[in-house]
């Protein structure tokens, strides 16, 4: 199988694992859901470390928490018509492929990606992930592999 580079912006399809459920004792992800990556980094066996960002239908209850998908967007990377937001006060880590990425619905086992976010909403949701970092109101968890 064929796995799509592992870029900034780039939304996949994947098994993630909210912080509440992690503090609960899960290991698994309830949903899979798009997923937007912030970051990729390689590291020292040669693979990469992706960060990634859940996109949900629920509103933030903090408007700094989330940045909303404009249904444009939704449309061109084939997602539903609903009201989404990217949330930037958590994410994922796990080591690139990972076992929790899935197949984008209506395709093949090789698509796990629904395609890139345009390069200013790019932009907007990592200014505010960073922010969220700064601000220390932002967790990771990280996955196992």
């Amino acid at each position: 199988m064929s796995w799509p580079q592992p870029r900034p912006g780039l939304v996949i399809r994947y098994s993630y694992l909210w912080r509440r459920e992690h503090a609960a004792g899960r290991e698994e992800g309830v949903k899979d859901r798009p997923c937007a990556i912030i970051m990729a980094i390689g590291d020292d066996e040669g693979g990469q470390v992706v960060y990634a960002l859940p996109i949900t239908h629920t509103p933030p209850s903090e408007p700094e928490d989330a940045v909303e998908l404009p249904l444009a967007t939704k449309a061109r990377l084939g997602l539903d018509s609903a009201r989404s937001w990217i949330v930037v006060s958590e994410g994922n880590s796990f080591i690139w492929p990972g076992p929790d990425l899935r197949p984008t619905p209506g395709q093949g086992p090789e698509s796990v990606a629904y395609g890139m976010l345009p390069p200013g909403l790019f932009a907007q949701v990592k200014a505010r992930f960073l922010a969220q970092v700064q601000a220390r109101r932002s967790g990771m968890v990280k996955r196992t592999e």
